[in-house]
């Protein structure tokens, strides 16, 4: 990417507990600290997810936009709030789905979060909800992977860079197929791997781990099972 060493990005992720459901919260609004001392109007290529991680991205390609930069937001046919915007340019690709569908994925996905669980079977119920739209996500990467036409203009488009969320793999493989330099922002998904990748703080004895339903204020026997719920997340990533 022509970037000019005077650009900087920081980029600071979030994430608090409260006593409801882990990965509801991890949808919460993360914080951007986009810092630019001059820009010459670089070609970037978006791929966001479908839905609430496209609301912090949608911030940051505003900004870039206003600086100057050209935006292409690539965008399947069925989505939610991935809309038109003065301040960028939609690429719209096909997807198998019809607009009922993705919304009754999202609704289950929602609802599910709120059903009684213990702590036994907490991962196991998070893993099969996940799989509700992480589906549809795997079914919108390979429609766009597998289009031929949509490949070449990109190809042929010369972008600079390609920003991207890397919950999910997509963004990563088409930057690596265009020989393009990735930028990653990256929110919302279990395991704590926010923590991980910004090595943030994140002590098992004062953050509850996902599907614990905890508070910051655990008591002892909480703060064991929090430990022993720490040491799956690394098999639940696995899984997903």
């Amino acid at each position: 990417m022509r970037l000019r060493e005077h650009e900087l990005f920081i980029l600071v992720a979030t994430c608090t507990v409260p006593q409801m459901a882990c990965l509801l919260h991890m949808f919460q609004k993360v914080l951007f600290l986009v810092l630019w001392a001059g820009v010459v109007g670089d070609k970037m290529l978006v791929v966001s997810q479908v839905g609430s991680h496209w609301l912090s991205m949608k911030d940051i390609v505003e900004l870039l936009s206003e600086k100057g930069h050209d935006i292409v937001v690539l965008v399947p046919e069925v989505n939610l709030l991935l809309k038109e915007s003065k301040h960028y340019t939609r690429k719209i690709y096909p997807v198998p789905f019809d607009q009922k569908e993705l919304e009754n994925r999202y609704h289950s996905f929602g609802n599910n979060h709120f059903a009684e669980r213990w702590l036994l079977n907490a991962a196991q119920m998070e893993y099969r909800n996940s799989m509700i739209v992480i589906d549809m996500y795997f079914t919108n990467c390979q429609s766009l992977l597998e289009d031929a036409a949509i490949l070449s203009v990109l190809r042929e488009s010369k972008f600079d860079a390609l920003f991207t969320d890397p919950a999910l793999s997509c963004g990563a493989i088409l930057a690596e197929y265009l020989g393009l330099p990735s930028m990653y922002l990256f929110r919302g998904f279990p395991c704590s791997l926010e923590h991980t990748m910004s090595r943030s703080p994140n002590p098992v004895s004062h953050i509850p781990r996902c599907y614990t339903q905890f508070s910051d204020q655990m008591t002892f026997p909480q703060r064991v099972a929090n430990y022993l719920v720490n040491y799956l997340e690394t098999y639940l990533f696995y899984c997903l």
